[in-house]
């Protein structure tokens, strides 16, 4: 797994290529720490590159949300297809998350 990040106006865009498993979630969860102890509280994460999410995937990424809502912030999810867009259609985590079709347009409805 690799996690890219770049500042977009008022959100963190965390790019996540790769697989996002039992793996790599430390990571991603260490990265997301590291992200909000620096201040920041808005973020899109880009699914484009992610080729395969796991259950230890699904459970970091909502302790994550968790966490950043704790902070009076917010995540949103970007370009989510193939396989990993039916692990969260069969999971019932497309109705937690709020999944936008681009980083774009998850950028506007962030920015509201």
């Amino acid at each position: 797994m690799n996690i890219q990040t770049t500042k977009e106006s008022t959100a963190m865009v965390v790019t996540v290529v790769g697989r996002l498993d039992a793996v790599t979630a430390p990571e991603y969860e260490q990265k997301f720490i590291a992200l909000i102890s620096e201040g920041e509280s808005r973020f899109i994460v880009d699914f484009e590159k992610l080729d395969y999410i796991s259950s230890a995937g699904l459970r970091v990424l909502l302790a994550t949300a968790k966490r950043v809502k704790g902070k009076s912030g917010a995540i949103v999810l970007a370009n989510i297809g193939g396989t990993v867009k039916e692990v969260f259609d069969i999971s019932g985590f497309g109705s937690i998350f709020p999944m936008y079709e681009s980083v774009a347009t998850a950028l506007t409805a962030v920015e509201k």
